[in-house]
């Protein structure tokens, strides 16, 4: 047994075949014009001491995340038997064949104390061919972390994009009684919060890097924007101008953040340098402009403006030049967010008495409702663009929601107690 366990790991140290590396996306057709299927097999340990639990967790995320992308149906499936000491090479894939699966996901790992190796392949099961590997070493703890990143390459292999399940979501929580900032991964686990000082803290966004969180905290009386490297423990002041300092939001390039600032009267649209400093007024109205929201390139603001008497999306350039109206239906819409290829923004309107998350056209064309049950705020995009997270009071606590791009697929992903709200995606 010591002996095949240590050709076993001899193995998984082995550089991978050349064929594991893809130039692009694999195109995999299925049979009768249906959605790609795909088995998610149990990991299998390669030593004497195989952790089940552990196995089917790692299984259970890698489905979770292709499901939730809506490229492929998976499911996770109890191991075939077979006879090579490590399932990898070529073989007879007619039961997966005769079982419709067009895709599938075979992983080993061993543990050793707290450190684990974790080696995934994924399959075309018609071709028999290789289409992504990817072999994680490191602790236990990051078990989740790994299936999530392969999922990212199982992505890059089927759609030439790679998938955004390694990514964090920030957000407002009230778990401690106070509104304190949180971040999770994307689907809930790994919760941390991010203060804790016993104030209200509001609106999180991430720096393009993911290295930083802005934020306004009420913690000294006024609602001032901070900064926080996640890192560290510290908060550092970016905006305590007189008023509000509110809904901050990074430019892509990083070195300047819009917000709304109330300085010298009603809340204005500003731009101000990475370090707070240079603060430049975009918007110049008797009215209040909040929210204000970056195009991937930089070029354009989105944001709320009530100067036509109700709360409304505009769009302007990012000097605030060329303003005009976006939406043109309803009566109160806010929270504007813009795609991370441009064509789209969501946002949230108010009807009937609860708000619903659209998304419309950067021209103002195709305004389409995504949500229905319950009332919903907030909308946040995935880097990718195939997902939205948005906060949502649905027979209960407001809670963090995921969804595809198109509105299906609407899961709860808040774990833990409190209300969860204010959604922001990290950009990695």
């Amino acid at each position: 047994m010591i002996i095949r366990c240590l050709m076993i790991f001899l193995a998984l140290l082995l550089p991978l075949p050349a064929q594991a590396a893809t130039n692009g996306p694999v195109l995999v057709e299925a049979r009768g014009n249906r959605q790609l299927k795909m088995a998610v097999e149990i990991p299998r340990s390669s030593d004497a001491a195989p952790a089940p639990l552990l196995a089917r967790e790692m299984a259970e995320v890698v489905a979770f995340d292709m499901n939730m992308a809506g490229t492929v149906a998976a499911e996770t499936r109890e191991l075939l038997p077979f006879p090579e000491v490590i399932g990898f090479g070529a073989r007879d894939f007619s039961a997966w064949v005769a079982g419709g699966f067009d895709l599938l996901v075979r992983s080993e790992y061993i543990r050793k104390g707290e450190e684990l190796t974790v080696e995934f392949r994924m399959y075309d099961v018609q071709t028999r061919s290789l289409m992504a590997s990817r072999r994680y070493l490191g602790q236990q703890t990051e078990l989740r972390r790994f299936a999530h990143a392969f999922a990212d390459e199982v992505m890059l292999a089927l759609t030439g994009e790679r998938g955004c399940f390694t990514t964090r979501v920030a957000f407002v929580s009230t778990e401690t009684g106070n509104k304190e900032i949180a971040v999770m991964d994307w689907d809930g686990y790994n919760l941390r919060r991010v203060t804790s000082n016993g104030s209200i803290n509001l609106n999180p966004d991430f720096s393009p890097d993911g290295s930083q969180l802005i934020f306004t905290s009420y913690k000294r009386g006024n609602p001032d924007l901070y900064r926080r490297l996640l890192s560290t423990t510290a908060d550092v002041p970016l905006s305590h101008r007189k008023g509000l300092n509110i809904t901050g939001t990074w430019s892509p390039d990083g070195n300047s953040i819009a917000l709304a600032l109330s300085k010298d009267g009603d809340a204005e649209i500003y731009r101000i340098d990475r370090d707070g400093n240079n603060p430049l007024r975009l918007t110049v109205s008797p009215s209040i402009e909040v929210s204000p929201a970056w195009s991937p390139d930089g070029s354009r603001l989105a944001f709320v403006s009530d100067r036509l008497g109700s709360p409304q999306i505009f769009v302007m350039d990012s000097n605030g030049g060329n303003l005009h109206r976006l939406t043109s239906t309803g009566n109160y819409n806010v929270a504007p967010r813009w795609s991370p290829k441009g064509d789209r923004i969501a946002y949230a309107r108010m009807q009937g008495g609860s708000f619903q998350i659209f998304t419309i056209n950067a021209d103002g064309s195709g305004d389409t409702q995504l949500t229905s049950s319950g009332s919903n705020e907030n909308p946040a995009w995935s880097p990718d663009g195939r997902l939205i997270a948005f906060s949502s009071k649905r027979g209960g606590p407001e809670a963090l929601y995921v969804m595809r791009a198109d509105g299906s697929g609407q899961t709860k992903v808040s774990r833990g107690k409190g209300a969860h709200s204010q959604p922001a995606w990290s950009k990695q």
